[in-house]
């Protein structure tokens, strides 16, 4: 019997029934299509947004990072719990209360004037396209390392179609396999994995557009279950093929010596190190980003939340589930990879060839087909297919949403036009959106190698974004050249770091990132007028933020300190939840590995300790606005 298709098409079955079952109400509006209604339950949105993150080359980049630079490389995935708990606790319900259907639209809401839809346009754009197609085509190519091992229709189909295929794929250079150059089954291989992928994205689009978000949330929780049930499924084979996690610190260290010593410090192992960890990730990286407050999909699922506290509930188990969870499961995973499939010697820390990086990913997949039962192996390539679904499923929606909402509907037809377009023909474009973007991240995939530049550029460039995305939140003062003077500061300041000073390491350009718009924010806010005190007082008692608002609630008559206890509330709910995270994840990866002592205790109990802090800060009621006494 074969496990592996079984478990597959009752995946894609329960898929597309979701499509068809919600597609009467996606097709009412724009607001059923893109946020359900907002209608979302709180753990269901958590779900969704873990699920999408989940993606398919994720493991494999965390079997790649252990391997090569050691579980303290892990710090920088795990460093942006800050910034989802921020989220949680600060930005979530703030999404919601705005009322927008995208992130762009929320310039418009916060700025005043023509030059706050220019911008909207540009994020959409920036973000809708360039940033999602890009992404999009990265999972995609990714995915053939997920595929290639299973999925071999160069042996199933006819030889002469496969052949007419490879021919052409050699024609316009389009190769999608790992393998060299010089295999000579490179083409058919490339082949092989077009048509898996082909397959895979068609019918990820036919289910994610018939029934807008809540088919994608619905079959995002699904995927979810299957993501975590078969990777829990291979960690314990592989665990229990090595003899329990006891054998496998022994048994690294037989094999490898010190190298392996040094892969499994959670901590620094060295002083710079520790240096490198203090002041480029814990202080800078996560919040120099372009999704610092929640902006792309996160803010999605928080708009789509049927209460402020759903919100806050989808933020607080994302990240559990993301930090906590999904690392406890993939660390034995790769350890247990270096054993059963060793190599000569561990290269140096972050020393590593590509082509060894590339080998150590590739194993994770290698170690699904040899390791794992059939039921088990059945289960976890459905995992893989799931995790790659959601991940498109989300990135069509959501990409889609920019192009419907911001450019069609607010520039096309309200700004140019003069008209007010039907919500049928809005949904029309959503559904025609979707496929515009999965063809434009095709095209970037067949291209991929000659835009690599232009990609770190853009990551670069987020990180001079970080700090406007979050103070326009938190202070009245920032304005819409605030934005503007980061947006171009970061397009300019990222260029001259990364070609006038090319031999400059990662974390330094961060730094100076950071520190140069941060700079130029401030001084633009300070020698700039703030946006009109009636558009700060709509906006304020549209969405209620924390923070440094005071002049514009003493303006409606309002206690002036409310809005500041709000922000040290929430920044409060953070810390002690932040204990509760990375003391639960550094006490799970302790007894993993050293057995229950008295350190893993003391950790566990702390982070339990800390809970009911976070949860009354967190989730209790808000202050209200209240008059002035």
């Amino acid at each position: 019997m074969n496990w592996d298709l079984i478990c597959i098409s009752l995946f894609v079955l329960y898929s597309l029934g979701a499509g068809l079952f919600f597609k009467r109400q996606a097709s009412q509006n724009l607001e059923e299509y893109f946020l359900a209604g907002r209608s979302i339950q709180g753990w269901t949105a958590g779900c969704s947004m873990t699920a999408t993150q989940y993606a398919a080359d994720t493991p494999l980049l965390v079997t790649g990072l252990i391997a090569t630079a050691g579980l303290f490389s892990l710090w920088r995935l795990w460093i942006y719990a800050i910034a989802f708990l921020l989220m949680a606790f600060v930005f979530s319900a703030l999404w919601r209360r705005s009322g927008v259907l995208t992130d762009a639209e929320f310039t418009e809401l916060r700025y005043h004037g023509e030059g706050a839809l220019w911008l909207r346009v540009l994020k959409a754009l920036h973000l809708g396209t360039f940033v999602n197609c890009t992404v999009l085509a990265m999972v995609l190519i990714a995915a053939t390392r997920i595929a290639e091992p299973f999925l071999t229709w160069h042996l199933w189909l006819p030889l002469d179609w496969m052949r007419f295929l490879a021919d052409t794929m050699q024609h316009i250079n389009f190769t999608l396999t790992t393998l060299p150059i010089d295999h000579p089954q490179i083409w058919l291989i490339s082949a092989s994995n077009l048509i898996s992928i082909s397959l895979i994205v068609i019918f990820t689009w036919l289910y994610s557009t018939t029934g807008g978000l809540r088919s994608v949330v619905s079959t995002d929780v699904l995927q979810l279950g299957f993501m975590f049930t078969g990777t829990a499924l291979y960690a314990y084979a592989i665990v229990d093929r090595l003899g329990g996690f006891d054998a496998i610190t022994r048994r690294l260290i037989n094999l490898y010596g010190e190298a392996a010593t040094l892969r499994m410090h959670i901590g620094p192992p060295t002083w710079d190190d520790a240096i490198y960890l203090a002041c480029t990730v814990i202080a800078v990286q996560w919040f120099a980003q372009v999704n610092a407050d929640g902006t792309g999909y996160l803010a999605q699922r928080s708009m789509a939340c049927r209460t402020d506290n759903d919100a806050r509930t989808a933020g607080v188990l994302f990240t559990f589930l993301q930090i906590v969870v999904r690392s406890l499961l993939w660390i034995p995973i790769a350890f247990g990879l270096l054993i059963l499939y060793p190599v000569d010697h561990l290269p140096v820390l972050d020393a590593a060839s590509e082509a060894f990086r590339s080998n150590r990913e590739a194993t994770f997949a290698v170690g699904i087909k040899q390791l794992l039962s059939p039921g088990a192996r059945a289960i976890m390539l459905t995992a893989m297919l799931a995790a790659l679904a959601s991940t498109i499923d989300t990135h069509l929606n959501w990409g889609a949403s920019y192009w419907t909402n911001d450019i069609y509907k607010r520039l096309i037809m309200r700004k140019w036009l003069k008209r007010e377009p039907l919500q049928r023909q809005l949904i029309s474009v959503a559904r025609l959106s979707s496929l515009g973007i999965l063809l434009i991240a095709l095209g970037i995939a067949v291209v991929m190698q000659s835009i690599q530049s232009a990609w770190h550029l853009s990551l670069l460039f987020g990180g001079g974004l970080g700090v406007v995305l979050i103070l326009r939140w938190l202070w009245y003062r920032i304005n819409l050249y605030s934005e503007m003077a980061a947006v171009a500061g970061s397009l300019i300041f990222s260029a001259v770091l990364l070609f006038v000073f090319p031999e400059m390491n990662e974390s330094k350009r961060l730094l100076w990132m950071v520190g140069l718009s941060t700079a130029l924010v401030i001084i633009t806010t300070l020698l700039t007028p703030s946006e009109p005190m009636e558009h700060l007082r709509a906006f304020y008692l549209r969405v209620q933020p924390p923070g440094w608002w005071a002049p514009v609630v003493a303006g409606l008559d309002f206690n002036p300190k409310v809005p500041m206890r709000q922000l040290i509330r929430g920044l409060s709910a953070v810390i002690f939840c932040c204990i509760t995270i990375f003391l639960s994840l550094i006490g799970g990866v302790h007894w993993m590995f050293h057995g229950f002592d008295k350190l893993t205790a003391i950790t566990l109990s702390m982070a339990l300790l800390a809970i009911p802090f976070w949860k009354r800060l967190g989730f209790k009621r808000p202050q209200k606005l209240r008059s002035k006494p």
